[in-house]
């Protein structure tokens, strides 16, 4: 053998007896640290392992929540055809009967535009004179009236 040959091996087996010391130092170094922390190392595993329960158990029951919205209307509310002279003496217009019987519904100005094909600020005026007309100063109560004069069922 030549000299570099045995100068390599002797390299590679001081590394070698290093490496397994270091090893065996690391290995009584982490026994000590755990027989001196023991409890705390149980104390660990143990919270470790009800977190994760905990939440595969939040996880499993929890179904989520699906809330359906359901927008109840009134039955629709017919005209009773009501006398020409009732409407005529109350100054009424076609228009604004059609508003009143889409207000008796349940629409608000904005549905009521769309269904008559106006504008909303049309409907707030029709509004207005029915409240007039009716001498009323809220919907409910121009609902009201109008049915107790036989305007709308």
């Amino acid at each position: 053998m030549t000299g570099k040959a045995v100068k390599a091996r002797m390299v590679l087996l001081y590394g070698l007896a290093l490496g397994c010391l270091l090893s065996v130092m690391a290995w009584s170094r982490y026994r000590f640290m755990v027989i001196d922390h023991a409890l705390e190392a149980y104390v660990l595993l143990v919270a470790v392992l009800f977190v994760g329960v905990g939440i595969w158990v939040g996880l499993r029951w929890s179904a989520p929540v699906v809330v359906e919205k359901t927008v109840v209307r009134p039955a629709p509310v017919v005209p009773l055809q009501p006398a020409p002279e009732a409407l005529e003496q109350l100054g009424i217009s076609s228009r604004e009967l059609e508003v009143l019987i889409q207000l008796a519904q349940g629409y608000s100005n904005e549905e009521i535009a769309s269904h008559l094909f106006v504008s909303t600020n049309t409907v707030k005026t029709h509004l207005s004179n029915l409240y007039a007309k009716l001498d009323v100063k809220r919907r409910t109560q121009a609902v009201d009236k109008a049915r107790s004069l036989g305007l709308i069922r």
